[in-house]
């Protein structure tokens, strides 16, 4: 997402922001070690994370598998500006649209956390394999919470009219498949000893408030660089509102989230 500016259309303001988004750093840390674990590592590998963030994962990814090179790509100039002070050592990266990187063979295209913000997955995952050197692997985890209140109630303010009216109708749909689906997209893709499996974390937060502070940070971004601020003021308003009366108020509260996780090799033979 380009520099935020008051010149850019709504929909290209970068408006993520670092700070809030490290706020839950050790939760969002747990789903990226459970998919390193997945990745079978190679001698010298070059490697790209699409959706690296602020690179302190990537850089550990790096370190971990002792990778010969790793270029992390975002869309965020924010994110990028603090990932920047991970570089160096064969660790490089750069802004970009996550489903156009076109650099490969990669050794591993990995990803955490990213990909739901991408559409029409049937295209994007022969696309992301089409990147992989021979013997490649791809590694992905992809968040599917949609169900969950957090993310229902942010769609159904967003259809009300008046908001509906400022966001000229947008709703932020998740492109995410069913597991079985990317099965068989892997299977249809001919990738070696697939691995689709779904697991349920459960985030220990202080107050039912504290799901708002995690979803400003990522799913509610779509909305605010959308909306012009006073309409974002209502729309958080509103989501607050909904969201703490559908959690009620249970002290400490647990955060379910729902992700599916991904891996494939291709085959090492001409």
């Amino acid at each position: 997402m380009p520099r935020r500016s008051t010149h850019l259309p709504a929909a290209e303001r970068d408006v993520w922001d670092p700070d809030r988004y490290a706020r839950f750093a050790d939760e969002r840390r747990a789903p990226f070690l459970d998919l390193l674990a997945l990745v079978e590592p190679r001698s010298a590998m070059r490697v790209v994370d699409l959706g690296c963030g602020t690179g302190e994962l990537t850089r550990l990814a790096h370190e971990r598998l002792r990778a010969r090179e790793t270029v992390g790509v975002d869309a965020s100039a924010a994110m990028l500006a603090r990932a920047a002070t991970h570089a160096g050592g064969g660790l490089a990266f750069r802004q970009g649209d996550l489903a156009a990187v076109d650099d490969g063979p990669y050794d591993l295209v990995l990803s955490n956390a990213a990909l739901h913000w991408i559409p029409d997955h049937e295209a994007l995952l022969p696309r992301l394999a089409a990147l992989l050197a021979p013997g490649g692997q791809l590694a992905l985890q992809i968040p599917a919470n949609e169900e969950h209140p957090s993310h229902a109630i942010a769609r159904a303010v967003a259809r009300e009219p008046d908001l509906a009216a400022s966001l000229g109708g947008f709703v932020r749909e998740s492109p995410v498949l069913a597991p079985e689906a990317y099965a068989q997209l892997l299977w249809r893709l001919g990738l070696e000893a697939r691995r689709v499996r779904v697991e349920i974390y459960g985030h220990p937060l202080p107050e039912p408030g504290a799901v708002v502070d995690w979803v400003r940070g990522t799913l509610l971004t779509d909305y605010e660089r959308r909306l012009p601020p006073e309409a974002y003021a209502r729309f958080l308003e509103r989501y607050r509102a909904r969201l703490l009366e559908a959690l009620g108020d249970a002290r400490p509260f647990l955060y379910t989230y729902r992700r599916v996780f991904l891996w494939a090799r291709r085959s090492a033979a001409p």
